[in-house]
């Protein structure tokens, strides 16, 4: 069994291919067999199957074999332990980039005149 951060590594690897994520984005729909899933891309269905099997291995997909047709679902439960672990990083309050682009105005307005002087009195060394 893998630990949770190698978990979370298979994850954001899956999702960072935006074949993968489109795939994901079809099985939001419903469950569909693998030749369905190959249907709109313009790459083998071996190539398809790869992509598949990455999905799978991160557990952001089953696949069910019923009769000749092979089956794929979409696991959200995978999904939900990167999205309790990028949420963590919403604690922090968003950065005014106006606020902040005053606050620098002022500091370096307020800063400019004594170090212009400590420039002078060192010969520019600073």
């Amino acid at each position: 069994m893998l630990s949770a951060s190698a978990q979370l590594d298979l994850v954001f690897a899956a999702l960072a291919d935006p074949t993968r994520r489109a795939i994901l984005a079809m099985l939001l729909e419903d469950d569909m067999a693998v030749t369905d899933v190959a249907h709109p891309f313009e790459m083998s269905l071996a190539a398809v199957s790869k992509h598949l099997g990455v999905l799978a291995d991160a557990g952001l997909i089953s696949r069910e074999r019923r009769g000749r047709v092979i089956w794929c679902k979409l696991e959200p439960d995978a999904l939900r332990a990167a999205s309790v672990w990028m949420q963590a990083f919403g604690q922090f309050e968003p950065v005014d980039l106006d606020q902040f682009e005053r606050f620098l105005e002022r500091e370096l307005s307020e800063d400019t005149p004594s170090r212009l002087a400590a420039e002078e009195a060192s010969g520019g060394d600073i």
